[in-house]
């Protein structure tokens, strides 16, 4: 491993253990009880077999989020899209889980299919918008964001909404294209064995695969790739179109996963979880995998303090926040990363 890689792993792991005093600070400043709240933020999660199923339910669409930010990230594309394919591809495939009657294996496969496809049409249009005319990727995102919000809120309240609830949900699904448990006495589903599937796979594109150096080598140097012969054009829609069918597969694993009807009035957070995600990870994705469990570790900690003493759950943003601020920040540790590299030089 180069020094360079090590300085990024030491920088992350520097940032969330900061983050974590943050958020002991926090807790001693409002808690009456501190030392009580403190050991059911830290400890809470691993003491049941449910609080550890819960870490892994809610790291299973933020690996999916993760992911699909990663090979943005990877290009030097920043597409915050996910978050409104998320929304309308979960919808969608809610609408094949609600209407279309198949049988139990081949139900929620067309199911995730269609929210991936969606996924990948969605993301094609910021895509071209970027390679043929330079329009920014991120105006173009967020933009879409709030069309797919429409979209989606519209279908779910004309198309597929239960009108025998007073709250705005859909129709139940089908049983059959509901995703499995995988654990007994917890909700972790199937939609884990597709996540790990969809780790190996974007891992050996990226890393094994002549598709992926062309798309790092982009990201890494544009100029340069342009002149070494890698199209430019076909790059850049190529990783919108992963990072959509990996966004619209995630909405989809989520609502079959952990919901029976579709229940999102609003857009989920997972887009931008995934940036967060991605920059944790360093853009790799197994590091993805490391970083949305940390985050849903944090989550699920959050969650117990909220219910079983008198911190509020809104912590998690602020520790959320500081980890991105650390990361992100060239300068933090940049002194240690200098001697590093003077090292390695020598």
């Amino acid at each position: 491993m180069s020094r360079e890689r090590s300085f990024q792993i030491l920088r992350t792991v520097v940032s969330m253990l900061i983050a974590t005093l943050v958020a002991f600070v926090i807790i001693i400043l409002v808690s009456e009880t501190p030392m009580a709240s403190i050991k059911t933020f830290i400890i809470g999660p691993f003491t049941s077999g449910r609080y550890l199923g819960n870490i892994v339910e809610v790291a299973i669409p933020l690996t999916f989020s993760g992911l699909a930010m990663a090979v943005l990230f990877q290009t030097s594309l920043f597409n915050l899209g996910a978050e409104g394919i998320f929304f309308l591809s979960g919808a969608i495939g809610s609408l094949v889980a609600i209407w279309v009657p198949l049988p139990a294996f081949i139900h929620p496969l067309v199911a995730i299919l269609a929210g991936a496809i969606v996924g990948a049409v969605i993301m094609f249009i910021p895509g071209v918008l970027k390679a043929k005319f330079g329009a920014s990727e991120l105006v173009t995102s967020l933009m879409l964001n709030n069309i797919l919000l429409g979209v989606g809120c519209y279908i779910l309240n004309h198309v597929m909404r239960d009108a025998s609830v007073s709250s705005l949900v859909s129709l139940k699904f089908s049983e059959s294209a509901l995703l499995s448990k995988l654990i007994p006495g917890t909700k972790v589903h199937t939609g884990l064995l597709i996540v790990i599937a969809a780790v190996v796979i974007i891992y050996i594109f990226l890393y094994k695969s002549k598709w992926g150096y062309e798309l790092r080598m982009t990201g890494i140097n544009t100029a340069f790739a342009k002149y070494s012969g890698i199209n430019i054009v076909k790059v850049i829609i190529l990783a919108h179109l992963i990072a959509g069918i990996l966004a619209g597969t995630g909405g989809v694993v989520e609502n079959l996963g952990m919901h029976k009807r579709f229940e999102w009035t609003a857009l989920p957070g997972y887009g931008f979880d995934g940036a967060m995600i991605a920059t944790l990870a360093g853009n790799n994705p197994i590091g993805v995998v490391g970083a949305a469990l940390f985050v849903a570790y944090l989550r699920i900690g959050a969650d117990l303090v909220n219910r079983f003493s008198d911190i509020p759950t809104e912590m998690i943003s602020i520790l959320q926040c500081v980890i991105i601020l650390l990361v992100s920040a060239e300068r933090f540790l940049y002194k240690y990363k200098q001697k590093w590299i003077e090292k390695e030089a020598r």
